[in-house]
C-alpha cells in the first residue's frame, strides 16, 4: 500500500488511513510549519524521519500514553528526589534541551536533525513546545521536551548525562501536568522505560477520543513555571 504526498496546503488524512506495516506511518510531505505541527498533534499524528528522508507523518495503533495520575515512581527514584540533588525548572533552556536530545547515542545518528530543531523552536516561540530541565551545580545534566495543546501532552524526547536526571525531570513534569488536570501524556510507542512510569497503551481512536476531549480546553499560561518540587 501506497501514502500520499503532501502538499503545503493539503491536510492530513484521517488517521484510520495510517499502514499496518510500517505501524502507523500515514503521509510524506506538507512540510513542519506551525500550524501543520499544531494540526497533526491535535489529531494524533507527530513526524519522524532521519536525515535526507521526507516528511514523515506517524499515527501508531495502539498508543503508548501515560495518564498523570497513574505516574508510579519506584522506592529509589523516590528517595534521590527527596535528596535535592537536581535542580528542576520549566522553559528556561528549550534549545538546549533538544540540543542534548540530539546527540548522537549510538551508531545511527540522531533523528532530531535541524529542521526538527528549527521546527520545535518555532513552535516553543509560539508557546505550544515546552521544555523540563534538571540542574546540577549550575550545568544542565538532562532533561526533555514536548508539545502541549490544551490539557494533553505530547513527549517527544529526553536526554541525561547524570544518572536519573532526565527521570526526575519527567516526574516534575508529569507533577505539574496533574496539578494542571492535564488529561495524558502521549509517550508514541511502546518502551520498557515508560512502562516502568505507568504508561500503558490503549487503542489508537481511543486516544484520538481524549483529544478531541483535552486540545479544545484552555492551556496554562506560557512560558512555564514549576509550581513546586517534583512528587
Amino acid at each position: 500500500m501506497s501514502i500520499p504526498w503532501l502538499a503545503d496546503d493539503e491536510p492530513l488524512p484521517p488517521v484510520s488511513r495510517a499502514l499496518r506495516r510500517p505501524n502507523g506511518l500515514l503521509a510524506a510531505g506538507g512540510g513542519l510549519s506551525v500550524p501543520r505541527l499544531i494540526e497533526a498533534y491535535s489529531r494524533g499524528c507527530f513526524p519522524w524521519f532521519s536525515a535526507g528522508e521526507p516528511v514523515l507523518w506517524w499515527s501508531p495503533d495502539p498508543r503508548m500514553v501515560l495518564v498523570p495520575e497513574q505516574l508510579h515512581v519506584s522506592r529509589s527514584l523516590s528517595r534521590r528526589i527527596r535528596r535535592g540533588e537536581f535542580a528542576v525548572t520549566a522553559d528556561l533552556a528549550f534549545s538546549d534541551v533538544m540540543a542534548g536530545c540530539a546527540e548522537p547515542r549510538d551508531e545511527e545518528g540522531t533523528w532530531i536533525t535541524g529542521e526538527m530543531r528549527d521546527a520545535y523552536l518555532a513552535l516553543h516561540r509560539a508557546g505550544h513546545a515546552h521544555s523540563v530541565e534538571a540542574w546540577q551545580e549550575g550545568l544542565l545534566v538532562g532533561g526533555l521536551y514536548g508539545v502541549s495543546l490544551g490539557r494533553a501532552f505530547f513527549g517527544e524526547s529526553m536526554f541525561t548525562r547524570v544518572p536519573d536526571a532526565s527521570k526526575v525531570a519527567f516526574v516534575a513534569l508529569v507533577t505539574q501536568l496533574r496539578r494542571w488536570q492535564f488529561g495524558v501524556i502521549d509517550c508514541q510507542m511502546r518502551t520498557d522505560h515508560l512502562a516502568r512510569f505507568g504508561a500503558r497503551e490503549v487503542p489508537r481512536d481511543r486516544f484520538v477520543a481524549w483529544l478531541d476531549r483535552l486540545v479544545p480546553l484552555d492551556p496554562p499560561p506560557a512560558p512555564w513555571t514549576l509550581d513546586g518540587p517534583p512528587a
